[in-house]
């Protein structure tokens, strides 16, 4: 059989949805491939609760495959060598890939695209991980948007002259074709930590396409009739905690986006379109995130603002440590940065308040933050990591004023009345 095709796997870990995947399966042959290259990735390679993650996610991806005939390759080393290598052993004709949008891997995808394309395979690739790609939606005068408000409408008048069409349905039968080609394994890669410290992040999550799906449907059946009263709430199951999800691309925005208006339409009740339209705003954040990032790559380290460039920023290892370990003796921020190191994940209304506590309170400079964030999320995105940072310091999009300040007491107070949160985490104040 001589017309494979790669299907070179990155951050789009699922079956249905895939245009990847689908435009692979138009070949006799599909080749899926996961290629481990974090070096390629920096300054950002994957942290080290991304890498966890990672693990459980990769495996369960080779679950799915097996049943449907086929198996994951995982490989290690330089992506461009690699595919090389396989397209040798294989007899590929064509790679396909869904995109990313970090500057460090935009550069290395274009250079393999050339690469393959100038030794006569065809290399394609597609959009999974987006509602619209970040250069689609541009203002009057042809520029990247700065504030979030009419990049949305902007984005709404696009999907729908452009008629979103419905999510992929996944193949059936992905037969093994390429016995002879070897594979690394999981535990291979290396991914877990040495020390023993993510047993909280398995426990908390489900890694993988299924736990994705079950992940919106639940939220679906139990928060979304409430989601404008109860997602700053962060004692209640009020969001849909999908965020990992799709960063990894276990999940995709259009999925999600078609699930909600489904979900809706198929109600015997009154629908809570209101609710769902505010949830369904979180994904025009995600896209906003996407858009300054591949707009303004320089953004992760350097404020969007330069007025901030030089800004007078404290430096004390002490008060970062305090911090990051949940030690500053402010209940609200202590419970939060207690729940990041447990479970890998914070609720939003709280990533705000200890955000503002570091850069307002503490005022130490938003990349220490940004940097603590991006090891311990499990959900660490560098667009939106980089979009939440710069907004509560003040020097990026559509950002809140410097003076704007998150009294940690006034929230506890509105969003933790019962102090069940608090109490949660912070175990000791009870006492």
């Amino acid at each position: 059989m001589k017309n494979r095709a790669i299907w070179w796997l990155r951050r789009d870990l699922r079956l249905a949805d895939n245009p990847a995947l689908q435009a692979a399966c138009e070949h006799e042959g599909v080749i899926p491939v996961y290629i481990h290259a974090p070096d390629e990735a920096r300054p950002w390679p994957p942290g080290g609760a991304q890498r966890v993650w990672l693990h459980v996610s990769l495996a369960a991806l080779d679950e799915q495959l097996r049943a449907l005939g086929s198996r994951l390759v995982i490989r290690q080393g330089d992506s461009l060598e690699v595919l090389q290598g396989l397209i040798t052993e294989s007899g590929a004709t064509a790679v396909h890939w869904n995109r990313l949008y970090e500057p460090a891997i935009i550069e290395r995808d274009k250079r393999i695209k050339k690469q393959l394309t100038d030794a006569g395979v065809a290399a394609h690739s597609h959009n999974a991980a987006l509602l619209c790609e970040p250069w689609q939606i541009q203002t009057q005068s042809g520029d990247p948007y700065k504030v979030y408000t009419p990049f949305w409408r902007s984005l709404g008048r696009h999907l729908g002259q452009q008629r979103m069409p419905p999510p992929l349905a996944a193949p059936t039968a992905l037969p093994e074709v390429w016995s002879r080609i070897g594979s690394a394994t999981v535990d291979d890669l290396g991914l877990l930590p040495t020390i023993d410290w993510d047993a909280g992040i398995r426990r908390s999550w489900t890694p993988g396409e299924d736990g994705a799906h079950a992940m919106l449907e639940q939220f679906l059946d139990d928060a979304l009739d409430a989601y404008d009263d109860d997602r700053d709430r962060p004692a209640r199951p009020g969001t849909s905690r999908l965020s990992p999800h799709l960063h990894f691309g276990e999940i995709g925005p259009r999925q999600v986006w078609h699930r909600v208006h489904e979900f809706l339409d198929n109600l015997s009740g009154p629908a809570p379109r209101k609710h769902a339209d505010s949830f369904l705003s979180e994904l025009g954040w995600r896209e906003f995130g996407h858009h300054l990032l591949y707009h303004f790559p320089d953004t992760p380290t350097r404020p969007l603002d330069p007025r901030f460039k030089h800004f007078p920023w404290r430096r004390s290892e002490a008060d970062l440590r305090a911090w990051q370990r949940g030690q500053t003796g402010i209940p609200m921020v202590d419970a939060g940065m207690r729940e990041l190191w447990a479970t890998g994940w914070m609720h939003n209304r709280v990533r705000m308040l200890v955000a503002s506590f570091l850069t307002k309170n503490l005022r130490l400079p938003w990349q220490a933050g940004a940097r603590w964030f991006w090891d311990t999320l499990v959900d660490a995105d560098l667009a939106n990591n980089t979009l939440g940072w710069q907004w509560v310091a003040g020097c990026g999009a559509d950002a809140a004023p410097f003076f704007r300040i998150f009294n940690p007491a006034l929230q506890g107070e509105r969003f933790d009345a019962g102090g069940d949160y608090v109490r949660r985490w912070v175990p000791e104040i009870a006492a």
